[in-house]
């Protein structure tokens, strides 16, 4: 037995906690852990925190009791010591995240459908853009799935929830690249075992629309950063310049630090301010509000967009996040497109891809203004994001600075390693 306990020693959520390791393998750690019924959820990089009323019972079950200093000299004499900065693991609201590699060609793309039905002729014609840049295509098995009673959903929530992780964890895979939105990301994130993919280490992650709550859970469970993207059935139509954009960030990410390029950001509140680019899609983020996977902008540059939503309820969506707490601490605001849709994205025949009616005008804007201008942070709008064909890609969880009187947003680094 190799497992060893640090005394608790840590103070955190108004307890003491230990350090359960092995300087064996991960492995024997689990399987420890599960013996003594130690949750999942307690790991953290290469350790469970273990809370000090286990601390005898994880000894009687055959730990071997240590001190701190021991424990971090044993595992990483071991090789198995994972440092925050360089590991998969949690991260909170704010901090830069781990830069996955960048991608080469050659590189494996995993294609999955967490969220609605896919079109097989739009899929294909996002493929062949996908091949045309060098990347080995893998079609997880229920890509072009149905769910036999919902018909808003690619399969049952095993299904979707299985062709995810086995995409993430597959040694081989370079990137996981969404199909489509729609709607049904939520219902998949608690299904997967975040404990393997953390394991596996950093994928690249890209989609946009409903593939919001996965970034948010990529974010707050893995600790890396995601692409907010066209997905799949987007690329093969979208316009020249949005492909080119979108392979410039993944495979030459050096080049990339002004991510609206050519684009003057329209100022509804001046100033400048730094963090970390974090957002999505208005309506998923609102929806994950009181969830596990819930994570703030605090600390970070927010980036909204939304479909088929009148202003009103861009209104609600956005003083509910007010209401909760989401805003607070943020540094700025780009809204990007909220375009026009007879029927929702999600819905099916909803309009998932680069492409609508643009930006929806003078009332979301005001309501932008109305709800976000008392912040004291800047805010900007008419930034190419979301359902519009020049879909820019915007990486979440690196660090840029937002100018609102230039009406620029630039990344002070490259967006992946």
């Amino acid at each position: 037995m190799t497992v060893l306990v640090d005394p608790p020693t840590w103070a955190a959520h108004g307890r003491w906690w230990s350090h359960l390791a092995s300087d064996a393998s991960d492995a024997e750690l689990h399987a420890f852990a599960v013996r003594v019924g130690v949750p999942r959820r307690a790991f953290d990089r290469d350790h469970y925190d273990v809370p000090a009323e286990a601390y005898a019972a994880v000894v009687a079950a055959g730990a071997d009791p240590v001190s701190s200093r021991e424990l971090v000299a044993r595992l990483s004499a071991a090789g198995l010591r994972r440092r925050r900065a360089t590991a998969p693991g949690r991260r909170r609201p704010g901090q830069l995240l781990l830069r996955p590699r960048r991608l080469r060609p050659g590189d494996a793309a995993a294609v999955v459908a967490a969220s609605g039905p896919v079109l097989p002729e739009r899929l294909e014609r996002g493929l062949d853009v996908l091949r045309g840049w060098g990347l080995r295509v893998r079609l997880l098995p229920h890509v072009l799935g149905r769910h036999r009673q919902l018909a808003h959903l690619a399969g049952t929530d095993a299904e979707r929830a299985s062709d995810l992780q086995a995409a993430w964890t597959d040694p081989a895979t370079a990137v996981v690249w969404c199909a489509r939105g729609g709607y049904g990301a939520h219902r998949v994130v608690d299904l997967l075992d975040w404990t393997a993919m953390a394991a596996a280490g950093p994928r690249l992650l890209v989609g946009f629309s409903d593939v919001t709550a996965l970034h948010e859970a990529v974010a707050g469970r893995l600790g890396t950063v995601s692409v907010h993207g066209p997905v799949v059935t987007s690329l093969g139509d979208a316009p020249d310049a949005c492909r080119a954009g979108v392979r410039s960030l993944l495979f030459d990410p050096d080049g990339v630090r002004d991510l609206f390029a050519g684009v003057a950001l329209r100022r509804l509140v001046g100033g400048s301010g730094a963090g970390v680019l974090t957002g999505g899609n208005l309506r998923v983020l609102t929806a994950s509000a009181g969830t596990a996977l819930r994570r703030s902008a605090g600390g970070g540059i927010a980036v909204l967009e939304d479909v088929g939503e009148p202003a009103y309820r861009v209104d609600a969506m956005l003083t509910q996040l007010l209401r909760t707490g989401w805003f607070d601490g943020v540094r700025g605001i780009v809204a990007g497109a909220f375009t026009a849709g007879d029927v929702p994205d999600g819905e099916p025949g909803g309009p998932d891809r680069c492409g609508g009616s643009g930006w929806s005008g003078e009332a979301v804007q005001g309501v932008l203004r109305d709800r976000l201008g008392d912040l004291g942070v800047p805010v900007v709008a008419g930034a190419p994001v979301g359902h519009v064909p020049d879909n820019r890609p915007v990486p979440l969880g690196v660090e840029a600075v937002l100018d609102a009187d230039a009406g620029t947003l630039r990344l002070r680094g490259p967006a992946l390693a």
